[in-house]
């Protein structure tokens, strides 16, 4: 008996699922760490001594930061998302999925979320990169 088509689509269903978790958590972790360091300045204007005890200060400064321990931990789960996503997606497919969707939605995230300048050349690399991912997809 071949696998029914209903088998079939729940399988692609449920490894999308998990590449798109991978790339969502991965985003919302890199947004958040550009967030809390745009947001903490120059760590240099932090030090408050110098030579290595002068590192505590903006050491300090980037482990209070509420945006940048989420960042971390959402950059910690996405670890384990893609572990997991490893063990039920072929790497070939997994790895150029989930870079090129964290690739367009860090383009997205960060002009929607920090209002960076993203140009046409950026977009147009990011659609590339989409019909790239569709013919390894197929």
């Amino acid at each position: 008996m071949s696998p029914t088509t209903p088998t079939m689509a729940i399988s692609v269903l449920h490894s999308w699922s998990a590449i798109i978790a991978v790339a969502a958590l991965a985003i919302t972790g890199e947004v958040l760490i550009a967030a809390a360091m745009r947001q903490l300045g120059d760590l240099d204007l932090l030090r408050d001594h110098p030579g290595i005890r002068g590192y505590l200060g903006p050491i300090r400064a980037v482990l209070s930061s509420p945006l940048f321990l989420t960042g971390a931990l959402c950059m910690a789960l996405n670890f384990f998302a893609m572990l997991y996503t490893l063990s039920i997606v072929e790497l070939s497919l997994a790895a150029p999925a989930t870079a090129s969707l964290t690739f367009i939605g860090n383009a997205a995230a960060a002009k929607i979320f920090l209002r960076e300048n993203v140009d046409r050349r950026r977009w147009l690399a990011a659609i590339f990169v989409c019909i790239g991912v569709i013919l390894l997809a197929h």
